[in-house]
């Protein structure tokens, strides 16, 4: 594992190093035993989107790990002035031990690490969120005790967040279920690949999806970048909710995740949320854990 661009470029028994490893960093955090894996190394933290959870955990973790990391707004760099990204990624990998963005296009990602020398993690695009996922797969290994057997529904839009869970699920043998519009999909390519080595079901209706669910996941109808198309997604989208009625259809036991930040009575209900917020802010903390080991698997290289 040299990068973390997409959920699809790992192998399972990497996927589960990095869980086992994210397991044993928040160990030792809550119990403030304090071992510096990153001592003096630099992180650079490139952001094209604005973030609350993915600067402060990454900022947060490389700290924790003896680290250092530097903010880096698209609005100070050249790359927002037209410099080629492959410029851009030469001249870090002389400064920096390894870099995370946060942009728009999945190219931009592969493009930063074709051409740079150290490691790059995939912070979000309009394409992955494999950060997001690798703490949604923490989470739901710490509450269920294991992938086996699971089925995790999500309901919303097939964005980034769909493309990620449904490649996790895939890759550590859960089944997976996806209730959208129809103009509203996953990736077709990834979708194709899903099929081929998963058990994944895309459908229109609610209902189908989460029945026998373990796992009930949804995100924001609009998300980042989308503002100009936030009413008609809302008429796409009104039957999209996770609310008691859809829930009745999981099982008794099913947990719920978002990744955050939630518009409690677009696509989950307060009532759903604040019902299982326990599992949701777990699942938020564990976006520390897991990208401290995505660091620590990275950099100690």
């Amino acid at each position: 594992m040299e990068h973390l661009l997409k959920l699809q470029d790992l192998t399972e028994k990497e996927i589960l190093s990095i869980l086992n490893l994210a397991d044993q960093l928040k160990y030792e955090r809550k119990n403030n035993i304090q071992k510096e894996y990153l001592k003096g190394k630099k992180l650079g933290m490139i952001f094209q989107k604005s973030s609350t959870r993915t600067r402060v955990s990454f900022e947060a973790g490389i700290y924790e790990l003896g680290g250092y990391g530097l903010f880096l707004s698209s609005n100070d760099l050249q790359i927002g002035r037209g410099e080629p990204v492959q410029d851009t990624a030469r001249v870090l990998s002389r400064y920096l031990d390894c870099i995370m963005i946060r942009t728009f296009e999945q190219k931009e990602v592969e493009d930063l690490a074709k051409y740079g020398s150290i490691p790059v993690i995939n912070g979000l695009t309009d394409y992955a969120h494999p950060c997001q996922v690798l703490a949604d797969l923490m989470t739901i290994r710490e509450i269920k005790g294991s992938f086996k057997g699971l089925k995790l529904a999500f309901i919303g839009d097939g964005n980034n967040m769909a493309n990620s869970l449904m490649a996790g699920c895939v890759k550590v043998g859960m089944d997976f279920a996806i209730a959208c519009p129809k103009n509203y999909l996953p990736d077709e390519k990834l979708t194709a690949w899903a099929k081929e080595n998963g058990n994944v079901l895309i459908t229109e209706n609610v209902n189908e999806a989460i029945e026998g669910a373990d796992v009930v996941y949804t995100d924001v109808w609009a998300s980042m970048g989308m503002e100009k198309e936030r009413e008609e997604r809302y008429r796409a989208f009104s039957k999209y909710q996770v609310n008691a009625e859809a829930m009745s259809h999981a099982n008794s036991d099913a947990m719920v995740q978002h990744c955050l930040p939630a518009h409690r009575g677009e696509e989950i209900t307060e009532e759903v949320f604040e019902g299982h917020a326990g599992e949701i802010f777990e699942e938020a903390e564990n976006r520390l854990h897991v990208q401290k080991a995505v660091m620590v698997t990275l950099m100690k290289k």
